[in-house]
């Protein structure tokens, strides 16, 4: 779901999943719907004084603890870890718990808002592979680029009470809503008194003043989505030298660490650049939400 902020893509997903109430229409679910659903605020409803092998041992009593153990270590909780109470967990921690808990549940739908705030870089790579082979249907909200290009197939944009399909990529949303400023300038009417007026004008003017602070900062999301491409591109290119079988021989030992040194070295500068990106994204959109 792409959409500016404010634009309603938490409240639709909400909608589905039923935790809010229609204002009219119809929610039809089929015969065997298994809804999974994450939010940054299911953080909250985990039981602090439980650990993650209770929080599933609550969903399945029945199930065996080396089971449990396995399932877990999954989503890097190893050894003992899956048995520590969760209150001294880091954020990105209870996000992996949170995630563990939807993905036990086998749902054949899974609804997503912002699912890798909070996860390390491994765990962010992690998700994407599973949802790259995840068998059901996914609708995510989320600033994390990489994420989006390796998992959708299509893509819905929230705009103006309204839910289409978009015939494009991020780069064209990005230009869209670079675009929706010079479509939606406020329009003075015929009968104003002078107050309406001078309040239009001080309005005019601010638009004008917010306008002029989104063009450079326009142009660094774009020289953002440039880095990410760039970085991307450079790993994507180090990991096809990673696949020649060859370097594994043991007279090619020294030349494979150099390169995972550089994967790692190119990993988190990837990591630091979709982050950069996903803020200036951020702040672009509520600048350009003001200029409505």
């Amino acid at each position: 779901l792409l959409g500016p902020n404010g634009a309603g893509k938490s409240t639709l997903i909400k909608s589905l999943v039923n935790e809010l109430a229609l204002i009219h229409g119809e929610r039809t679910c089929g015969e065997h719907l298994a809804i999974g659903y994450f939010n940054q605020h299911q953080l909250e409803a985990l039981d602090l004084n439980a650990s993650p092998a209770l929080h599933i041992q609550r969903l399945s009593p029945t199930a065996r603890e080396q089971e449990v153990r396995n399932f877990l270590g999954g989503f890097g909780f190893h050894g003992d870890r899956c048995f520590e109470i969760i209150k001294h967990f880091s954020g990105g921690e209870k996000a992996r718990l949170a995630l563990s808990l939807i993905a036990w549940q086998k749902p054949n739908l899974l609804l997503l808002d912002e699912p890798t705030n909070n996860l390390d870089l491994e765990m962010r790579e992690a998700l994407t592979l599973a949802l790259q082979t995840y068998p059901g249907a996914v609708l995510v909200i989320s600033h994390d680029r990489h994420l989006l290009r390796n998992t959708v197939d299509d893509f819905l944009l929230v705009a103006n009470g309204r839910v289409e399909e978009f015939n494009g990529d991020l780069d064209d949303y990005h230009q869209w809503l670079s675009q929706q400023h010079d479509t939606d300038t406020p329009k003075n009417g015929d009968k104003e008194d002078s107050t309406d007026k001078v309040d239009r004008k001080q309005q005019r003017q601010e638009a004008a003043a917010l306008r002029k602070q989104l063009q450079p900062l326009r142009k660094k999301v774009q020289a953002a989505e440039r880095q990410v491409d760039k970085w991307q591109s450079q790993l994507d290119e180090l990991e096809q030298q990673l696949g020649d079988t060859t370097l594994y021989d043991a007279e090619r030992k020294d030349e494979l660490q150099t390169l995972l040194q550089q994967q790692g070295q190119l990993k988190q500068k990837l990591e630091q650049a979709e982050e950069d990106w996903m803020e200036l994204s951020e702040a672009f959109e509520e600048m350009e939400a003001q200029v409505k």
